[in-house]
């Protein structure tokens, strides 16, 4: 019998940024998953203040070189990948030099908001996508975790949903409390739409806020988690009132193996 194939999509994972709720599941849920006997992969975004030499980051030279056009604009798609010995693990990392060069993450050393994480959160997600084409890996379920994974749902079903790599894969969202105030360019559905979304899958995105965002992916998704004990009220109230399968919050002793269990339930529907 084959293994199950797990995409994990994570905006960050512990050691390579600080330690928080989101990073410390983004590392030992994959493994976790692994060790479950389940075949997976793992990417994030390869932000600026992560330390390439100290965590032995290095191209793949042979699934980069690929350029992705946002907004008329070419950009080029490098590919970094890292080992995490004890796991046994692989991370993938998305980079290019004008999204992913600068020290921050989403904000500059004043705290203000970068202009451009709608075009950052668009590379991240069709680099993700276009990579794993370039593997041939075809995903039995995708798991996102982090408002910048939040166009994977709605590309996977939509724009890519006639790929035969995707067109049997689940996709998971995991809800955090990773909220944002600002407002993303007003012209972000402009720019992230392939062939394939429509108009009527734009709805949400004509004010690219948080909440929009995530209420988006939730339509897209095919089963939600509550990856964060308190999320944004209205979110909770949303992903509930969709009726889709929720899996409530899980303890840290119990969530790799319920969300292993969460996986099969839906694949076997």
């Amino acid at each position: 019998m084959e293994k199950t194939k797990v995409l994990f999509v994570n905006q960050e994972i512990t050691p390579y940024l600080t330690e928080s709720p989101m990073s410390t599941i983004g590392r030992y849920l994959p493994q976790g998953i692994q060790e479950k006997g389940k075949e997976i992969r793992t990417f994030m975004p390869r932000y600026g203040n992560i330390n390439e030499r100290r965590n032995q980051l290095h191209e793949v030279i042979r699934l980069s070189g690929m350029n992705l056009i946002i907004d008329d604009n070419d950009y080029p798609l490098i590919i970094k990948v890292a080992s995490i010995q004890s796991a046994r693990m692989q991370i993938y990392f998305i980079d290019n030099e004008d999204y992913f060069q600068r020290k921050f993450i989403f904000r500059d050393k004043n705290d203000k908001f970068f202009e451009d994480n709608d075009e950052r959160a668009i590379f991240f997600s069709r680099g993700v996508l276009e990579t794993i084409k370039k593997l041939g890996w075809s995903p039995d379920v995708v798991h996102c975790h982090g408002w910048v994974t939040s166009l994977i749902p709605l590309y996977v079903k939509k724009a890519f949903k006639d790929n035969p790599l995707f067109c049997d894969t689940k996709v998971f969202l995991s809800l955090y409390d990773d909220d944002f105030e600002e407002t993303l360019n007003k012209d972000f559905y402009k720019k992230f739409k392939l062939d394939g979304i429509t108009d009527a899958d734009l709805t949400h995105y004509k004010k690219p806020e948080y909440g929009s965002l995530i209420k988006a992916a939730i339509d897209n998704s095919d089963a939600l988690i509550m990856g964060s004990e308190n999320i944004n009220a209205e979110l909770e109230k949303y992903a509930r009132s969709t009726g889709k399968p929720l899996l409530e919050y899980q303890p840290e002793e119990t969530y790799i193996q319920t969300y292993s269990d969460f996986y099969d339930k839906i694949l076997a529907e």
